[in-house]
C-alpha cells in the first residue's frame, strides 16, 4: 500500500521555470510557468494516458474537439488518450496544473531537455 503523497507550498523539484508537485507510479503533476513568447505545443496524441490542465494565472488556447477553446484561471479541461490536442498562448504569461494519469516519463523528458 502506498504512503499519502505531499508537496508543500514552495517546495518541489524545479526544473527550468517548470515545479514538479509529483512524479509517482500512477501520477505525474506538475505546475508549468510560460511567458507571452511561449511558442505553444505542436498538435499531438498520448497512447497510453489522459492529460489534464487547470489554469492558474493568464490565458492560454486549447485546441479540444476540433475547435480552440480561450482559458483562463478556473478552467480544467482533460484530454483522453488518443485525443488530439494542442495548446497556445495568449500573449500574456500563464501558469497551468499539469496531471498525467498515469506515470508517463514526461518529468524525465523535461529534465533531459
Amino acid at each position: 500500500m502506498e504512503e499519502p503523497f505531499f508537496t508543500p507550498p514552495g517546495e518541489g523539484e524545479r526544473i527550468r521555470q517548470h515545479r514538479v508537485l509529483a512524479e509517482l507510479p500512477h501520477l505525474e503533476a506538475l505546475e508549468l510557468s510560460f511567458g507571452p513568447d511561449f511558442e505553444g505545443v505542436d498538435p499531438h496524441t498520448h497512447p497510453d494516458h489522459t492529460d489534464s490542465f487547470y489554469v492558474l494565472e493568464g490565458e492560454v488556447e486549447f485546441f479540444e474537439d476540433g475547435e480552440w477553446h480561450r482559458a483562463g484561471p478556473g478552467t480544467f479541461l482533460s484530454v483522453a488518450a488518443d485525443l488530439l490536442n494542442k495548446i497556445r498562448p495568449c500573449g500574456v504569461p500563464f501558469r497551468l496544473l499539469n496531471f498525467h494519469a498515469p506515470l508517463t516519463g514526461f518529468i524525465e523528458r523535461l529534465r533531459a531537455g
